[in-house]
């Protein structure tokens, strides 16, 4: 236990571009949280004036204006230049809730290899429980210690605290996913490193995503897909990462997200393996659990 975690022992780091009217708005109620945090604000090179306008409303968040846009890997030079030990992730488009960000430092000054906390995500406008987080509060995994909420292996980052030490060990987000599925192999990196990851009901964070643009839904579902199959490549066995990529290559005949996918994926593959490492056994056993597979010990 470490009782010198407090709530002012955590900063909010957000990655936003282009979204400037909707990234004004959380900042306007991150600072209208009780007790306000200290924000970073990482801007992936916007072309609608984001930084600027940061700048000019928000003179103390810290912004941090990049030269190109680094997608997911945004937040992990946010991650370095805070100086807590524990940093919340939001979008421009998601949020604290009051009381959310003490109850977070409270699980981890109880839980000293807690890595990554999970929150429970309502999405605006509305307030319903995003499936993600019903289907972690549903988590089958066993957990070998005490944690605050179910174990799990993956987490939603515009609703997530995490560890400052351990996300840096493992050197957080990957630049070669850029994005979306970041999440999910950070989390295997954390447990492989035997850090662990728990979902907890009683932190909440609010999500409003913004319309999805016209056939942005088949862009997305193609990274996706590559990022899974990039992911498996990286961590997983190689009969596992062949028999994925085969199944895309068969979808990709009649199917233009699975051929984007394929082509991106194929691309990306030789730095992909460059970066490859097994998963520990126990890891590999409580994916294959989430999949259905054999139980994890």
């Amino acid at each position: 236990m470490n009782p010198a975690l407090g709530p002012a022992d955590v900063t909010v780091v957000i990655a936003t571009r282009d979204r400037r009217e909707q990234l004004l708005a959380t900042l306007a109620r991150l600072a209208a949280l009780p007790e306000a945090p200290p924000v970073i604000v990482v801007d992936n090179r916007s072309t609608d004036g984001t930084a600027a306008a940061v700048a000019e409303a928000w003179p103390d968040v810290t912004l941090i204006d990049l030269p190109h846009n680094q997608g997911a890997a945004a937040r992990t030079v946010g991650v370095r230049v805070a100086d807590t030990p524990l940093v919340a992730f939001a979008d421009d488009d998601s949020w604290w809730a009051p009381g959310a960000l003490a109850r977070a430092t409270d699980h981890f000054a109880t839980h000293p290899r807690l890595a990554v906390l999970a929150a429970q995500i309502r999405v605006e406008p509305g307030g319903r429980l995003d499936p993600a987080s019903a289907e972690m509060g549903r988590s089958p995994l066993k957990a070998e210690r005490p944690l605050p909420g179910p174990a799990v292996l993956g987490f939603v980052a515009c609703g997530a605290v995490v560890r400052r030490e351990a996300y840096l060990e493992v050197g957080g987000f990957a630049p070669l996913l850029h994005f979306p599925c970041e999440e999910r192999l950070l989390a295997l990196d954390l447990a492989a490193a035997g850090w662990d990851l728990a979902y907890a009901h009683d932190v909440v964070a609010h999500h409003q995503p913004a319309p999805t643009p016209k056939n942005g839904g088949d862009r997305r579902r193609a990274l996706i897909q590559r990022n899974d199959l990039l992911i498996t490549w990286m961590r997983r066995p190689w009969r596992l990462a062949a028999r994925a990529t085969l199944a895309t290559a068969r979808r990709a005949r009649r199917d233009l997200a699975a051929r984007a996918a394929l082509l991106g994926t194929l691309r990306r593959l030789p730095a992909a393996l460059a970066e490859r490492h097994r998963l520990p056994r126990e890891i590999e056993a409580r994916m294959r659990r989430l999949e259905g597979g054999a139980a994890a010990p």
